[in-house]
Formats: structure tokens, C-alpha cells, sequence
């Protein structure tokens, strides 16, 4: 098992006192979670130790493929590396383990986690319910978690009817590294509208009926290829740093939840706005909780028919995005919603156990 000491710096941030020892369990490339955490623990003076996650998935193709459709989605090797954890765990005793999603984590390792006197905490990036996502393994395990953190408030019940007792609701964040302001990069073309996001089902009904009545939309994410009808905007998967100035460059960027997540509002509210996008957003309580009403800091929707009018009145208003971009902007950064903020919302939770 690989093991790091994170020796990261994105700026000064104002330490913890009393700095815990940290262990993080998750993935760490590209715009995973886990690697933001592992920076903002480095920002707040925190030694942490990194847990990859894939290595408890790592193995043939078509093993892995059979573990994930036939096996109940259960990692190859998830006793092993639950076993390997808990014992580096027994010899580098961290104060607290954070786990990130689906994380590859036994009931019976969590159990010997809380005999070791380490707290345990599960922030839930996407829902464990989501049909495409749902491990009954994983399910057992999350109420043997000290404390279960959800990005949506449309689950907390679900935890707590499965049996975790400490649920609190944690809006996802940004990584400054990854998605403060961009400089403008040398991109051949700034595109008039951008959405970043894979191809699930309910986007592909959107974005068929959005582009019916509105303007073309370039498509970052996985699968949109696959659709005849939008293969001329699919862009595939892009860096993080590309993403960033196509953000900061394209006059629109459409943000839309996930449906099948329950989602209220998802990581793209935060990078669009940390990078000085113009955003036209679902209209869910949470966003408005997050930008404020109407028209401050962006345009809401409700549907397709709706995007797309607000969409071509934005195209031809280059002072009102510019507006609404510097509000969205002014609104998040000068927030407290970065994952170093995040992580130390987190351990004063703990702290107060």
C-alpha cells in the first residue's frame, strides 16, 4: 500500500490549533476530493498520511469489471486493503480518518478503527443510493462511520434511518489550486456555451431539448461521443486546468445537478463561480442558499425551455455577465468554501463530540 506525506502549499491559511494528525482515504488525481482535502489539510498545518483508493480496485480489467457489475460493485481486493490500512493505522496513529465516496472500508475495519481510539468520517460525494452506485457492502458499513458528512440534504434521513448517528450536511467546496480566477490561456476558441458534466440520461433530455430552442453547448465530460447528436460539441475529458479556462472564457456555463445524485447542487457551483464564470443554474433551494436570490449573482432555471431563453439573453449582454460573474465571484471567494474550510468545518464537528 502507498503511502504519502502530502508536503503541499497553496497559500497561507490561518493553522489549527492543536493540529490533528489526519489519514485520508480516497482518490487523489485529477479533481477528486481527496486531493483537495490533502491540500487543505497542508494549508491548516496538519500532517496527514493518503490512503489510495484504487489500489483496492487495481487488477485485470475484466476482473474488475465482473467485481463491479456481478459483485455487488465491491472492490477486488477490499479485505486486503482494509486489512493493510488498519494496520498502518496501528503503527502511524492518526487522530482522525476521513474517507471520501464509496470508500474501500469494512464494517469490521471500522469497528477495529474505533478500538484503536481513531475517529472515522465518511464525506458521501455522491448518493449511496443512486441506483448506479449502490453497494450493499457499503451500505453496511457507513453507520459504523463516527460521523457521516453528505453535499445534499435530500439523503440525511437516509443515513440516519440506516443507522449513523452522527449526520451533518457539508456543501461540496473549490480547490484554489485547481480553480481559483484563471489567467486566460491561449485557447483556439471561447465557446458561447459550456456544461461539464458526464452524459447521464437526464442530461442528454436536457441538453437535446436545451439545444432545440437555444444556442449550441460545447460538452466536457465522458460519453457524450456516444451520442449521435452531440458528437460535433463533445469535447471529452479535459484536465483541470483546461476546464479552468474554457470556464473562465466561454460566456455561459450551464450548471445542471444530477438527478439520479438527488443532488441540490453539485462541485461545479463552486468552480464556476471561483473561476469567474457567468452561470445560468438549476434552480434547487440549495443553489439559492448558496448564490442568493435571482439575478445577484446568477440566473436560475427550471427547465430546458427556461435555460435556453435565459441563456440567449445573457449571449447578447456582455455587461450583464460581466455583472452577474463578479457577483457569483465576489459571493464564493469572499466565502468560506474552500476544502481547507470544508476540512476545518469538519474536525470542529469533531471536536465538539
Amino acid at each position: 500500500m502507498v503511502i504519502t506525506e502530502p508536503s503541499l502549499s497553496v497559500g497561507p491559511t490561518e493553522p489549527v490549533p492543536n493540529a490533528v494528525k489526519l489519514a485520508l482515504l480516497g482518490m487523489f488525481d485529477g479533481t477528486h476530493i481527496g486531493r483537495s482535502f490533502a491540500r487543505g489539510a497542508a494549508n491548516l498545518g496538519i500532517k496527514s498520511i493518503l490512503f489510495d483508493a484504487e489500489q483496492a480496485a487495481a487488477g485485470p480489467r475484466l476482473l474488475r469489471s465482473l467485481s463491479w457489475h456481478l459483485g455487488d460493485r465491491r472492490p477486488l481486493h477490499l479485505d486486503r486493503f482494509s486489512n493493510q490500512l488498519i494496520e498502518t493505522c496501528a503503527r502511524a496513529k492518526p487522530d482522525i480518518l476521513i474517507a471520501t465516496g464509496m470508500a474501500p472500508l469494512t464494517e469490521s475495519a471500522l469497528r477495529r478503527l474505533r478500538q484503536l481510539g481513531i475517529v472515522s468520517m465518511n464525506y458521501s460525494t455522491d448518493d449511496p443510493w443512486n441506483p448506479a452506485m449502490r453497494s450493499n457492502w457499503y451500505l453496511r458499513a457507513l453507520p459504523f462511520y463516527d460521523f457521516v458528512f453528505s453535499p445534499r440534504r435530500s439523503n440525511l434521513d437516509d443515513f440516519r434511518r440506516l443507522g449513523c448517528a452522527e449526520v451533518h450536511y457539508l456543501p461540496f467546496g473549490y480547490d484554489e489550486s485547481l480553480f481559483a480566477s484563471a489567467t486566460y490561456s491561449d485557447l483556439s476558441q471561447a465557446h458561447d456555451v459550456l456544461f461539464v458534466g458526464g452524459a447521464d440520461h437526464d442530461r442528454v433530455t436536457f441538453m437535446t431539448e436545451f439545444m432545440r430552442n437555444g444556442p449550441p453547448v460545447a460538452l466536457v465530460g465522458g460519453y457524450w461521443e456516444r451520442c449521435p447528436a452531440f458528437r460535433a460539441q463533445a469535447l471529452g475529458i479535459k484536465p483541470p486546468e483546461i476546464i479552468r479556462a474554457l470556464t473562465a472564457s466561454a460566456k455561459v456555463n450551464l450548471c445542471l445537478v444530477r438527478r439520479a445524485n438527488r443532488d441540490g447542487h453539485v462541485m461545479r457551483s463552486f468552480e464556476i463561480a471561483a473561476t469567474g464564470g457567468c452561470m445560468v443554474a438549476e434552480d434547487t433551494v440549495e443553489h439559492r442558499e448558496i448564490f442568493g436570490p435571482e439575478g445577484e449573482a446568477t440566473v436560475y432555471f427550471r427547465n430546458a425551455k427556461e435555460a435556453s431563453e435565459c441563456t440567449r439573453a445573457l449571449l447578447c449582454s456582455s455587461a450583464e455577465r460581466r455583472r452577474l460573474a463578479a457577483g457569483l465571484h465576489r459571493r464564493i471567494v469572499g466565502g468560506a468554501h474552500t476544502y481547507a474550510h470544508r476540512l476545518g468545518t469538519m474536525l470542529e464537528i469533531a471536536s465538539c463530540r
